[in-house]
């Protein structure tokens, strides 16, 4: 069960990072083998996003998401970072002056805040799935597990696995005011 790991690290336990460590290194890692093109970048992201971790534990709220919706959030958007700090670096180069475009200059002051609302609005919108849908869902987003990994935990048939992640993820894009293709269908 997630009491409290990351209230004991924002009042300043020691070994509450530990116990952070311990707890999420696998989720945070299987995030950061799936968006970096080498291990070793993935070590050094788990190793910002653990510091972000750190950083952010006294704006974790366990009325809005859990624990591992906030690391995962963390990650999510630390990994997209990164990722997008390599794309910039990279079309930096391509520039025949040398210099670095306006736009890859400016700070992303609000994302913060953005990313910590769309991270409730996720959580919030996650709950209101029905619980196969969830279960699946945490093992696929969460726990970075596949279809057939996902199948194996929870003893139901992948095809059935299949459909939770597909309608899951079909009626989370219309909570969130995405918009569904008739080809998806209905869930």
């Amino acid at each position: 069960m997630e009491n409290g790991i990351l209230q004991r690290i924002a009042s300043g336990e020691a070994s509450a990072v530990q116990a952070c460590i311990d707890r999420y290194s696998g989720l945070v890692w299987s995030l950061a083998r799936r968006f970096c093109p080498s291990p070793a970048d993935a070590e050094d992201a788990v190793q910002e996003i653990f510091l972000d971790v750190w950083r952010s534990a006294s704006r974790f709220d366990a009325s809005v998401a859990s624990e591992t919706t906030f690391v995962a959030m963390i990650a999510r958007r630390r990994l997209i970072d990164r990722g997008r700090r390599s794309g910039r670096t990279i079309a930096s180069l391509d520039n025949e002056d040398g210099t670095t475009p306006v736009a890859d200059r400016s700070p992303r002051a609000d994302a913060s805040l953005g990313d910590a609302e769309d991270a409730q609005r996720a959580a919030i919108a996650l709950e209101s799935l029905k619980p196969e849908q969830q279960k699946v869902l945490r093992l696929s987003i969460y726990q970075g597990l596949s279809h057939e990994r996902i199948a194996d935990a929870t003893g139901m048939p992948l095809g059935t696995v299949k459909t939770h992640v597909r309608r899951g993820l079909i009626r989370l894009r219309e909570i969130l005011g995405g918009t569904v293709t008739g080809s998806e269908g209905a869930p």
